[in-house]
């Protein structure tokens, strides 16, 4: 089978100096990608910083015959943000490729959140995601190509206790994600995200045995399909783990219509409006909002 390449392509990866995002630089760029290493180095709770966290990334690529810069600039504000994208087009003109994977955690119960726990994880994953990629949707719709891949997670598609800033945050992601595919669709410009489930040093206090089975490495080649030239979806998200790879979407059930709907139709009729059989996947709201004519004939 022919193997995809990514010649010429320019990535930016942010929170690559390991873990996932490490992975994900390797593989790109044994396929030819010219990689903007971004890693603040900072601590799983998002403290203090390491910047030779990108550049031992960038020397590892290089021995391996790779081409890399090293970004230390944070995603958590704008002006971040848009450095991280003048690194790329520094070193190489161009900028191609988004993989939104920077993160940290501050996991807390929900009564015991605080703003301090909520706000940093917020500007890291869901801003920090929009900071990156404005000043790089703007270059790829001068370009008309690109491809942008966001890091979302379980803990917002289905819920995780003690996570209520980190859920709202990844969930948040596949919103983003919805949106720039659907602004994205006219100039070729992709967008997809990933639910991973992958042993790292934000995960390797709660998987246990099972981490054995969930390399890292096994998360990267979904992100290096949604990342290529080839990839043909937009708009998805899709879980992957340990070699397993399925795709998660929102649906829709056909559902109960009355145009006299009271607080005792939705009692009554709770069965038929939760029935999933028969479900839409709407792949925007115009499409959603379809859903509802034909109970208005």
């Amino acid at each position: 089978m022919a193997e995809l390449g990514y010649d010429g392509k320019v990535a930016i990866i942010t929170g690559a100096g390991g873990g996932l995002g490490r992975q994900h630089a390797l593989l790109l760029a044994s396929r030819g990608a010219l990689l903007v290493i971004n890693d603040l180095g900072g601590a799983v709770d998002g403290t203090g910083s390491d910047k030779g966290a990108a550049e031992r990334m960038v020397d590892e690529i290089k021995g391996l015959g790779g081409e890399a810069v090293a970004d230390t600039n944070s995603v958590a504000t704008p002006e971040g943000g848009a450095a991280i994208v003048q690194t790329a087009l520094d070193a190489f003109g161009r900028v191609d490729i988004v993989v939104n994977n920077a993160g940290i955690l501050r996991d807390k119960a929900f009564t015991n959140m605080s703003p301090e726990l909520m706000n940093p994880v917020f500007d890291v994953h869901l801003k920090g995601a929009f900071h990156v990629t404005q000043p790089a949707f703007v270059k790829m719709r001068e370009q008309g190509y690109g491809r942008i891949v966001s890091t979302s997670s379980a803990a917002g598609l289905f819920g995780n206790f003690g996570q209520t800033n980190y859920g709202a945050a990844k969930m948040g992601l596949v919103g983003f994600t919805r949106v720039l595919a659907v602004e994205g669709a006219k100039y070729n410009i992709k967008a997809n995200a990933i639910a991973p489930l992958a042993l790292t040093r934000m995960t390797e206090s709660i998987m246990g045995p099972l981490g054995d089975k969930l390399d890292p490495a096994l998360v990267s080649p979904v992100v290096a399909y949604l990342a290529s030239e080839e990839c043909a979806v937009s708009g998805e998200v899709y879980s992957v783990g340990g070699g397993r790879v399925a795709r998660i979407f929102v649906g829709e059930t056909k559902g109960f219509f009355d145009p006299a709907l009271s607080p005792e139709h939705v009692r009554d009729h709770l069965d038929e409006i939760r029935d999933e059989q028969g479900y839409a996947v709407p792949a925007n709201l115009a499409e959603e909002t379809a859903l509802f004519l034909p109970s208005f004939k």
